[in-house]
């Protein structure tokens, strides 16, 4: 899996938080890992201000520069991965139903999607101690503000993309869509709403790369 580096945020002003449930769950997870509330508002404002540069998505990993003042500084984020056992229970519970591709590809992350990925043992959504920063500037505490505002921006990455979710859970929208379509060829009756979902998500994928290729 390579890195994919989403285009720089613009200065948000007037509130910049997530407006998705699941946008706002990576947001109490970033709450949670902050050691001080200063350094969490510090974090927030330097979002808000535009001083993250592009942020890089990998399998269970994300990383950005950040710059503040005359200082630039290089903040690297760390989230666990899924085994093999829980990628694919997820990839199952994806294709479980006709509709969830679409969705994601949409642009949502549907509750019953998480719902059941906890039921077969798979954790989508990260808690605070989850959430694993470091940073090359000397704040003495893990997160620092700088990671903060990554981990701040990176919800409103997920925020718009659930797929970024998955990818930092090790499962990348390419990998996703390849399983399904391995599944649909060995299946005995192709499910032609997940054919025709596939589909749609092989060609939205497309145009992802477009966009992201003309914003480098």
């Amino acid at each position: 899996m390579s890195a994919v580096t989403h285009p720089r945020f613009a200065p948000r002003r007037g509130g910049a938080k997530a407006s998705s449930w699941w946008g706002r769950a990576w947001v109490r997870a970033v709450e949670e890992a902050a050691y001080a509330d200063r350094d969490l508002k510090h974090g927030r404002r330097l979002a808000r201000d535009g001083a993250v540069g592009g942020i890089a998505v990998d399998s269970g990993t994300a990383f950005a520069a950040v710059v503040e003042g005359d200082d630039a500084w290089t903040t690297s984020v760390r989230v666990p991965t899924l085994d093999a056992a829980g990628i694919s229970a997820l990839v199952e519970v994806v294709a479980a139903e006709s509709g969830r591709i679409a969705a994601l590809v949409a642009g949502e992350l549907p509750h019953t999607l998480v719902e059941h990925a906890e039921e077969a043992g798979v954790e989508l959504l990260p808690y605070g101690s989850e959430l694993d920063a470091q940073c090359n500037c000397d704040h003495w505490v893990a997160p620092c503000p700088h990671a903060v505002a990554v981990l701040s921006q990176i919800a409103w990455l997920v925020d718009a993309d659930p797929f970024v979710l998955l990818t930092l859970r090790g499962l990348s929208r390419e990998e996703l869509l390849a399983r399904l379509h391995k599944d649909v060829a060995a299946a005995a009756e192709v499910d032609p709403e997940l054919e025709a979902d596939l589909d749609t998500a092989e060609e939205a994928v497309r145009r992802v790369r477009e966009e992201l290729a003309r914003a480098e």
